[in-house]
């Protein structure tokens, strides 16, 4: 797949018939990307453009989409076409920050995010993005802006409170006031878990109904149905537990793809239900043919290879990496479908791994929130991943500790890309030299050196933490 068919690729859907106007064109473009048509919504807009070539709004939207796809250097240069039109326009420095910093151009990013800022100092979601970025001093003006915004907290909504304290709360850890920051995640996350409407006993109850079916005997009981393939590489565990990190490594391998957090697998189970309902089943094998999981199987790989919009290499990877972590409540669907699959579990310190999730401001991890909440999604993921160890057969799943991987990064290294089947590569060691694309939460960090001070993560006092340490139970 080459860098010029990727650039090739959105212009070549057919341009549909100009609209009348642009709210017309917003309308069309919202209907199709329902529909997952993002090429046909692309294409609408570029048709506005032909008629009116100089509305910004419309050249970021593109710019948009065409991330959504993957393609970041072209909504790179359609967000700039957009900026020269809208100069004063904060938001579009906060979306070209987002490219950027993507794109593993930090210092790009920062200053995009900078640039928001000075345009408009009253937004706290600027400054959040800032200082995910970069570790500010204690006399960096933006973290003076960061206090002042906050003695005037009451006029912003509570999204809006809520990046403050995040903000706050990064910005206090990394000038050497850890409880001062932690006093703001516990404001941050207050506010966030007082949005949402998290089902905490359906949540843990799923997962351990996944355990329950998926016994050592109904396993062995199965017919062997599985796919030959090779490609597919599975990184499952927690949020900030070393996870991009070991993709990160792995992706640097020039035969390995890294497709980030895709919800791939999800997308491929949910399409397979509604042609075949034995799909809904938690354990749907002893109902299906070999024919109905060949399909599947092979739907997934098919998926997973669209993914690759940048890969450059002129044969088709051999392994393909999915990091989307939940998956490790799948692991028998997987080693059904995939016997051959890897799948790598990445694990840390539990306090750690959850006060990490705790500093963050996560879109779709509701149970991340409040430390009982958290704790208690941890104990029963780390009782399911335990029941794998004990049902799948041995060396069927990798783990990878955070620890040692910082304190030993050239043979845990050797231990992933060995696992994979793949001959060694130095350029894996080098892996925060990479171009590739990052989306999450860890990719300033996988973009600089190890450095061994990424260990023993500061905490509060066990009083502040016992809702979190009863939640973890006998983990703590």
């Amino acid at each position: 797949m080459t860098d010029t068919a990727t650039q090739q690729s959105p212009a070549r859907a057919q341009a549909p018939a100009i609209p009348p106007d642009v709210e017309h064109a917003r309308q069309q473009v919202e209907d199709l990307v329902g529909q997952n048509r993002i090429d046909e919504a692309i294409a609408c807009y570029r048709a506005v453009l032909v008629r009116h070539p100089n509305l910004g709004a419309v050249h970021a939207a593109i710019g948009a989409l065409l991330r959504k796809q993957g393609h970041h250097q072209q909504a790179l240069r359609a967000l700039e076409q957009a900026h020269s039109l809208m100069p004063h326009e904060p938001s579009l420095n906060t979306c070209l920050a987002v490219v950027l910093q993507e794109m593993g151009r930090i210092d790009e990013a920062t200053a995009q995010f900078r640039q928001a800022i000075a345009l408009a100092p009253d937004e706290p979601s600027h400054y959040l993005g800032l200082v995910r970025l970069q570790s500010l001093t204690a006399d960096d003006p933006a973290l003076a802006a960061l206090r002042q915004l906050a003695a005037q907290e009451s006029r912003f909504n509570p999204s809006r409170q809520a990046s403050l304290h995040f903000a706050l709360g990064k910005a206090l850890s990394d000038t050497g006031s850890p409880q001062d920051g932690f006093s703001h995640f516990l404001q941050a996350n207050a506010l966030r878990r007082a949005s949402l409407s998290y089902d905490e006993n359906a949540m843990l109850g799923a997962m351990r109904r996944v355990s329950q079916h998926f016994t050592a005997a109904a396993m062995e009981a199965l017919p062997q149905t599985g796919h030959p393939s090779t490609p597919p590489v599975f990184i499952v565990g927690m949020p900030r537990s070393g996870s991009t990190l070991v993709e990160q490594i792995l992706a640097s391998h020039p035969d390995a793809y890294g497709a980030g957090e895709v919800s791939t697998l999800a997308d491929t189970l949910k399409d397979a239900a509604q042609r075949c309902p034995a799909w809904k089943n938690p354990m749907p094998f002893a109902q299906l043919s070999e024919a109905e999981c060949l399909a599947t199987a092979e739907d997934y790989l098919s998926r997973m290879n669209a993914q690759a919009v940048d890969w450059t290499g002129p044969e088709p990877p051999l392994r393909m990496i999915n990091k989307m972590l939940d998956n490790f409540a799948h692991i028998g669907l997987i080693h059904q479908l995939w016997p051959r699959a890897r799948i790598i579990h990445t694990m840390r310190d539990p306090i750690d791994t959850c006060l990490s999730c705790f500093s963050i401001p996560f879109d779709h991890l509701d149970f991340a929130f409040d430390l009982g909440e958290l704790g208690r999604y941890y104990r029963q993921y780390s009782a399911l991943m335990a029941h794998w160890e004990r049902t799948l057969p041995p060396d069927t799943i990798l783990n990878v500790r955070y620890e040692d991987l910082v304190q030993d990064l050239p043979h845990q290294a050797q231990r992933i890309i060995a696992y994979c089947d793949l001959p060694w590569n130095p350029d894996c060691l080098r892996f925060h030299e990479s171009r590739r694309i990052v989306r999450t939460s860890s990719l300033a960090q996988v973009r600089t050196p190890l450095y061994r001070s990424a260990l023993r993560r500061w905490r509060p006092d066990n009083e502040s933490l016992r809702p979190l340490l009863e939640g973890l139970g006998g983990l703590a």
